[in-house]
């Protein structure tokens, strides 16, 4: 595809992305009861990197030097972010491990100004406020009583966001596939050495449905949805990829309800708005509203 034919499907494509990882809420915490998460996650980045790798194996003649450190800075920071974000999973709420991730939609901005002095406007950080005011009411299930699982999908929301501000800068100039494969290897790496400080590969085997789990988390998202983040990323800036990516949450919390895990409330049809007003004030900077000035 072409550079012009990228740009236009970029925004798409990252929200299929979040569309695809939103439907593996529901059958994540069910299956690490059977997977140990270090093995579970070393086995889709494994299977993730050897499909790309295969699929673009023409792209290698034009690997450098550089594509070894950007695509294993991203690949460390992937690991970092999920292995947290996970193990934040196993103590506390869906709703809640969704909500306290997304606070990287408010984080990149800023840390992306740090990073490349890209001043963020007052419609990124109105709409990142938006968002997470609108996942909050999505994932709100009574009352929020911060555990441990809270604090570790805190701070798996700010190594998310270190890791959005790294494919953004690291993808500049650089063939995207190339680094998504380098990226999945070296995520793949360290969960692999993670697996092994565990004792977690499967001696006694794995119910069938685990591994179908495995098979779909490998291909689908990882394979294909982180491919399309990076894609994506590329040709959006880091605020508007933010806002988009975090419609994971309430992909996860729709998913649910069709699945009859959760029911449907008031205060999530008003998270729904505020999130769909957030994408409209990032695209649109609600233009659509103002008064053309008088000539």
């Amino acid at each position: 595809m072409d550079e012009n034919t990228m740009k236009r499907l970029a925004k798409p494509m990252i929200v299929v992305a979040t569309l695809i990882w939103g439907s593996t809420f529901f059958i994540l915490k069910d299956t690490l009861d059977d997977v140990d998460l270090m093995f579970l996650l070393a086995f889709r980045f494994t299977l993730a990197a050897g499909v790309l790798a295969l699929v673009f194996w023409r792209r290698w003649r034009d690997i450098d030097r550089s594509y070894w450190w950007r695509g294993g800075t991203m690949g460390v920071l992937l690991f970092a972010a999920y292995t947290v974000q996970n193990f934040g999973l196993m103590d506390t709420t869906p709703g809640k491990n969704a909500f306290f991730t997304a606070v990287y939609c408010v984080i990149v901005p800023f840390l992306y100004w740090a990073v490349d002095r890209l001043r963020p406007s007052r419609w990124n950080v109105l709409a990142a406020l938006l968002c997470v005011a609108g996942i909050g009411l999505v994932s709100w299930d009574g009352g929020f009583v911060l555990t441990k699982g809270d604090l570790l999908t805190l701070l798996g929301g700010v190594l998310y966001a270190c890791h959005i501000a790294a494919v953004s800068k690291s993808s500049q100039g650089r063939d995207i596939f190339l680094l998504t494969v380098i990226q999945f290897a070296a995520a793949a790496l360290c969960c692999w050495a993670g697996t092994l400080c565990s004792g977690g590969f499967p001696v006694d085997g794995l119910p069938v449905r685990a591994w179908l789990v495995l098979l779909y988390l490998a291909t689908a998202a990882t394979c294909v949805a982180l491919l399309f983040q990076n894609i994506g990323q590329k040709y959006t800036d880091p605020s508007s990829a933010a806002l988009l990516l975090s419609l994971e949450a309430p992909f996860g919390v729709a998913f649910s309800v069709l699945f009859g895990q959760e029911r449907p409330t008031a205060l999530m049809y008003a998270g729904f708005l505020l999130i769909f007003l957030a994408v409209v004030c990032s695209e649109t900077q609600f233009k659509f509203l103002r008064r053309p000035a008088r000539t």
